[in-house]
């Protein structure tokens, strides 16, 4: 494979819980928006997935079930590699490495590691604490210029380039600083049941988001309880972050502007719009839900896309542990 000649962008996604219209219109959306013009790298990262204690045989189906709905997003598996973290060996040997770079004070300060813990008090792993460096090292791996963050990652992403520089000053020019990109719109699609907080596909309330799986008549059940407020006006405000929600959901998924929905329902009152939002959601899932379908019923297509996957982004990881191993001193 030759160098690439466009900038580099990875991102990935945990298999944990169920992929959610929060993750398609806050990451997966954003990933198909960039596949022309860019090298990218997407991947479903596992070995974060295991700082929380997962069954084997679910862990498995999940790696194939989340590729199977990258790619019927739009994810062109002949554009982009597709691959499971641990399939790349390279990802924990730079981890490593890279730990030897990274100061205490540094992962102390990670409020998602206080978030994490808080979730986990019965398993408060080193993996779980140091996960960060993980991610530093999925980034730098690949020479990546480019990483599609949510809010809540800036930090990891900050550390990252910390990290970087740090390693470069001690050993010249072999890490690559990345730089964010943040969507301007929609990166953060909110909880239906708890609208202060951002849509979890790992949410123990099933209620409180929308599964790119999930049925027609369970959809329209969800978004007609979702929170909303006691005036009954269809409007975005920090004071309806409810309706907020809904009215971000509606706009993501039917291409309609927030303020063209709020001409639309205004005092209207919220049945017809959840309606209404419902419907559109259903439409805009339908021919992804069919996609997922068919090639469900190919598994030895999905197993030769992460198995090439697997075999180039090893090439490209294997280049760049080679020139850290020779920096650092290591017998190459």
């Amino acid at each position: 494979m030759t160098a690439p000649t466009k900038p580099v962008l990875l991102s990935g996604i945990q298999p944990s819980g169920h992929l959610t219209i929060g993750n398609y219109i806050g990451a997966i959306r954003n990933w198909v928006n960039l596949q022309e013009d860019h090298d990218c790298l997407f991947m479903l990262v596992d070995l974060h997935a295991i700082t929380v204690r997962q069954d084997p045989a679910g862990l498995r189906k999940r790696c194939l079930d989340f590729l199977s709905l990258y790619i019927a997003c739009g994810i062109d598996p002949d554009k982009n590699l597709l691959f499971i973290q641990s399939q790349v060996p390279g990802h924990a040997q730079l981890a490593w490495i890279l730990n030897c770079y990274t100061m205490m004070g540094e992962l102390n300060r990670m409020t998602q590691f206080k978030d994490k813990s808080s979730k986990n008090p019965d398993n408060l792993n080193a993996g779980l604490f140091d996960y960060p460096v993980l991610m530093a090292a999925d980034i730098l791996l690949y020479d990546t210029a480019l990483v599609p963050v949510g809010d809540d990652q800036k930090q990891h992403l900050e550390l990252t380039r910390d990290v970087a520089q740090r390693f470069n000053k001690a050993h010249g020019e072999v890490l690559r600083v990345p730089e964010p990109f943040i969507p301007p719109l929609g990166a953060r699609i909110m909880g239906l049941q708890t609208p202060e907080a951002k849509m979890s596909k790992s949410d123990a309330n099933e209620g409180n988001f929308i599964s790119l799986l999930d049925e027609p008549r369970r959809i329209a059940k969800k978004i007609k309880r979702a929170v909303t407020d006691s005036d009954s006006v269809v409007r975005s405000g920090p004071d309806k972050p409810g309706v907020s929600n809904l009215l971000s959901i509606h706009s993501a998924v039917s291409g309609r502007s927030v303020a063209e929905l709020e001409a639309e329902y205004g005092d209207s009152g919220y049945g017809r719009f959840k309606s209404d939002t419902a419907d559109a959601v259903v439409a805009f899932i339908e021919p992804v839900q069919t996609r997922y379908a068919q090639l469900q019923d190919d598994p030895a297509y999905l197993h030769d896309i992460l198995r090439r996957g697997a075999e180039l982004a090893s090439a490209r990881a294997q280049r760049k542990i080679e020139q850290v191993h020779d920096a650092i001193g290591l017998v190459v």
